[in-house]
């Protein structure tokens, strides 16, 4: 739940990709797809916990969670529910509206939710105490890093990071956006976009969301069983 950025395409579509840094026993290693509250869900499912940390709906919504909202908090279990079956809960309402005004917070670990709603674009970050919840430009770039794993100093690198990455491509296509999840801080095994701390902690999964104008279609890369899957979600008229 650790690096996610946003990339708008030409042809009025986009691709959200999330690197995943976790213990490696908690890698998924299916898709889920799943019909629930009237939608139809697409997801990664993690095997812990039974949530996820990304998840589509053929109603033109995507959810992505990074763990922490502003900066590093103090883990204090038990929680009320896992982010990753909130994750989910999202799509039991309308929109993302009324899940930042509605959903009850109380009892959820810190995190950062990144939201696209049928051509909008969100952030909401629950910091304990407040929902931090803000519409963003659709139409431009944006990078996300895990607070708990990732100080400002080296959040504000990653966005250096990425500034280069910009430069180095015409055009942003899937191939071009996973080669900065792959290789960007590469010469840092702690630090880079794709991790690895020890292997206690590591970049799990990189997971690419193509929204498309008449489907989703979801890539899943394990990297513990070098695994990659892929499923396509037709969007609903």
């Amino acid at each position: 739940m650790c690096t996610v950025t946003f990339v708008p395409q030409a042809d009025n579509t986009y691709i959200l990709t999330s690197n995943r840094d976790e213990r490696p026993m908690r890698s998924a290693t299916t898709m889920t797809n799943v019909e629930k509250w009237g939608k139809q869900l697409l997801f990664p499912r993690d095997p812990k916990a039974n949530g996820t940390w990304i998840a589509a709906s053929n109603t033109k919504q995507l959810v992505c969670v990074l763990n922490g909202a502003f900066i590093k908090h103090q883990h204090r279990p038990p929680y009320r529910m896992s982010r990753g079956i909130m994750a989910l809960e999202f799509f039991s309402y309308e929109n993302a509206e009324a899940f930042a005004h509605q959903f009850d917070f109380i009892g959820i670990e810190p995190f950062t939710m990144v939201i696209f709603d049928d051509k909008k674009l969100y952030e909401l970050r629950w910091d304990e105490k407040k929902v931090h919840f803000k519409k963003l430009n659709i139409n431009n770039n944006h990078i996300w890093s895990s607070s708990p794993l990732y100080p400002p100093e080296w959040q504000e690198k990653r966005i250096q990071w990425f500034d280069t990455w910009q430069k180095k491509y015409k055009q942003f296509d899937r191939a071009a956006i996973l080669d900065f999840h792959k290789n960007a801080g590469k010469e840092n095994s702690e630090f880079g976009v794709v991790m690895n701390r020890f292997n206690i902690v590591r970049t799990v999964s990189i997971t690419s969301v193509l929204l498309g104008i008449h489907s989703i279609d979801m890539q899943h890369e394990n990297l513990i069983e070098s695994n990659l899957s892929r499923s396509l979600l037709q969007l609903a008229l």
